[in-house]
């Protein structure tokens, strides 16, 4: 899953003002993570936008789980 997540979590700072977006596209990670919060299925997100793939908002989820787990110097 780590090269998944590498090859389809993509920065670009001409883009969404830098945010992370799935595949080079205009949709941002933090997008398909506020529906998914919001209880908006993964079969739902796919409907809505044909260019997704599932292992797109896995990636989203795994991307958020590392983000969530980095650790922090406190001084």
């Amino acid at each position: 899953m780590n090269e998944q997540v590498e090859s389809r979590i993509t920065h670009n700072p001409l883009q969404c003002g830098g945010k992370p977006c799935i595949r080079g596209m205009r949709i941002r990670v933090s997008d398909i993570l506020h529906m998914l919060a919001e209880g908006v299925s993964s079969e739902r997100i796919l409907l809505d936008y044909p260019d997704l793939e599932l292992a797109d908002i896995q990636a989203c989820l795994l991307y958020a789980a590392r983000r969530a787990n980095l650790e922090r110097l406190v001084a």
